[in-house]
């Protein structure tokens, strides 16, 4: 019953997603949409990418509940360093996974970047409107 439920909640959001292009006066474009996904997806597997990197290299970068992360393999630490990744970028952290040394400087970055990007589409999308 629980997994009928879920179906009903993902079939709302998806036709609520849908009915944005359905209107005849639409400012959201699919091409924005699939843009800014594509964009907050590939700065955030960068962002991981930069976080492994330097693990790789021995500089300690995030901490979990006060310890070293300890991956027992490294896809688990590139599992880790994605989710680091996605909540720095998407929202202001849960706090969970804490950056330290130089890695308190690139999560800075990428909240700025997680809160510069919605702005960047606004103005093009309102750019996009005025020029109809």
């Amino acid at each position: 019953m629980t997994y009928v439920w879920i179906g009903v909640i993902v079939f709302i959001i998806c036709m609520s997603f849908f009915s944005f292009w359905q209107t005849k006066r639409s400012v959201i474009s699919i091409k924005n949409f699939i843009a800014i996904l594509f964009v907050y997806s590939t700065t955030m597997i960068g962002f991981a990418l930069v976080y492994t990197i330097l693990h790789i290299n021995g500089h300690v970068v995030m901490m979990e509940n006060g310890k070293n992360i300890e991956a027992s393999n490294f896809l688990q630490y590139v599992e880790t360093s994605l989710y680091f990744s996605a909540v720095t970028l998407l929202s202001v952290g849960y706090g969970d996974i804490v950056p330290i040394g130089i890695g308190r400087w690139i999560a800075m970055v990428e909240a700025l970047l997680g809160y510069a990007l919605p702005a960047a589409f606004v103005v093009r999308t309102v750019m996009d409107v005025e020029r109809r």
